[in-house]
């Protein structure tokens, strides 16, 4: 319901709550049935692929016993934030989810049986962050110290399980496999994608050296990406930088014919409180509601950190990185995605369902398509800025392997961001703990070696007929399809 209702912008189901207890999952996944296949057969690949990951996820997975983060979608009030309807309807959409609080939290509570240590550490600030602005919120005191009430018992349920839970955050291989292939209309061989990762490093490595050379000759690739990552503006300069860069890049994929134009408008700014998990994430336009403003959100250091600290989260947005950042959020990224499935894409599962591994493949796809295609190629730091983020991605892929399977910590992964992806201090411990909530967040890099298989193989097939923009044009007219399905997009010449 929370991806229906802000993905997709399906407003109907605005001002409710899901049932996530126990009992309301099982009976979510019980009417598997469904009458007629869909008629096209596309449309019904991704359908069946959607059904098999919602299996994966709760049968399999059950990731509402171990994982809040199901649970804070669930309840999170930020989805209203954005402007797609007049206010007074969004403040009585905000005040009528808040009355739903009690049931889901009593639900929640009932669920989440199973949560791990690392696992709550990692989301109590988010959980807490639920409760940010409430008294603007409720309809009338009673619901507001309803709220608030329930919202301090499931805080306090995690902070136990954070006390007491255990350590391990391991899902298992078998489990892992079926919950990152199932959705994606494919079998996962788990070596394999590791020997991928690997493979991935190795080559990304390779270009870093190759353009850290170009900018700094004689020093190393650490040296470097050091004194780069160290050049990067205060808190409101971040935002002020990524503002410009989304007029850059937006001009940029136009006119270099990577994309049609797209329209829409794009603002810049911190995200909710409760959102605050990750560096930086886009609330898109869903392709059913009406026309109003994406959010880009980059989220400020904790101001209870001390100045060190702060200082070495705000390097993740540096002079040299952000570029990269606003590239796969915005344009030709998860913005102009987003924008695409408004404007192309036809059919209910094609403009309500989503692959996230197609969804941050592209996005993380399109990060090296500028490169090749010479964005800023005068200044070899944007290369650079694209490679940093790249070893990112490919370490997260190696985190959820690694820590999923059994054969890795947070620790280590921390340790895996640092040397490998050159985070420091809390950027590298939020990538390795987000491994634990997120197990499938290894599909930035999977996605984008899909498409660019998909984009070999296109050229091959329409020869002279080939350009960039009609082969992105043919693979988003499919909206987000799940990997499995890609071949799709090469109709016949």
């Amino acid at each position: 319901m929370p991806e229906a209702r802000e993905s997709a912008g399906l407003h109907e189901f605005d001002g409710q709550v899901q049932d996530l207890s126990p009992a309301g999952v099982a009976a979510l996944l019980t009417p598997v049935g469904r009458g007629a296949p869909e008629p096209d057969a596309h449309d019904e690949a991704q359908l069946s692929a959607v059904e098999a990951g919602a299996r994966a996820t709760f049968s399999v997975a059950e990731l509402h016993r171990w994982n809040p983060l199901v649970h804070l979608a669930n309840l999170d009030l930020a989805c209203y934030d954005r402007e797609y309807a007049p206010a007074d309807e969004r403040a009585a959409a905000k005040a009528a989810h808040l009355g739903g609080w009690p049931d889901a939290i009593d639900g929640a509570i009932e669920s989440l049986d199973s949560v791990s240590a690392p696992v709550a550490v990692a989301l109590l600030p988010a959980t807490r962050g639920l409760g940010a602005g409430l008294e603007a919120v409720a309809a009338d005191s009673a619901t507001l110290e309803r709220g608030r009430a329930c919202l301090e018992r499931l805080v306090a349920h995690l902070e136990l399980a954070a006390a007491t839970g255990s350590p391990d955050t391991s899902l298992g291989p078998q489990k892992l496999a079926l919950l990152v292939g199932d959705p994606e209309a494919t079998t996962v061989d788990l070596g394999r994608l590791e020997e991928v990762a690997d493979a991935e490093r190795a080559r990304i490595k390779e270009r870093l050296v190759h353009d850290c050379d170009r900018l700094r000759p004689g020093l190393s690739p650490a040296e470097v990406v050091r004194e780069l990552l160290s050049d990067h503006p205060d808190d409101e300069g971040i935002y002020a930088a990524a503002r410009l860069l989304v007029e850059e890049l937006s001009t940029f994929t136009t006119e270099r014919g990577l994309l049609p134009e797209l329209g829409g408008t794009c603002l810049v700014g911190p995200a909710p409180p409760s959102r605050r998990y990750a560096a930086a994430m886009m609330s898109w336009t869903g392709a059913y509601e009406a026309e109003a403003p994406a959010w880009f959100h980059l989220n400020p250091p904790d101001p209870a950190w001390d100045d060190e600290t702060k200082d070495r989260w705000r390097s993740l947005f540096s002079s040299t990185t952000l570029p990269a950042i606003t590239a796969h959020e915005v344009t030709p990224g998860h913005f102009a995605h987003g924008r695409m499935i408004r404007l192309t894409a036809r059919g209910d599962v094609r403009r309500s369902l989503a692959s996230l591994a197609f969804v941050e493949g592209w996005a993380h796809y399109v990060e090296e398509l500028l490169v090749e295609e010479g964005f800023r190629q005068e200044d070899p730091r944007f290369a650079i800025g694209v490679w940093i983020e790249a070893l990112v991605r490919v370490t997260r892929l190696a985190s959820a392997l690694g820590i999923h399977g059994g054969s890795m910590t947070v620790q280590d992964a921390a340790a895996r961001f640092r040397e490998d992806a050159f985070l420091e201090g809390p950027a590298a411990q939020s990538e390795a703990s987000r491994a634990t909530f997120d197990p499938t967040y290894g599909r930035y890099t999977w996605g984008k070696l899909e498409i660019r298989a998909l984009r070999d193989e296109a050229i091959a097939r329409w020869g002279p007929r080939f350009s960039l923009r009609r082969f992105h044009e043919a693979l988003l007219e499919l909206g987000a399809p799940p990997l499995g399905t890609l071949g799709d997009a090469l109709e016949p010449v």
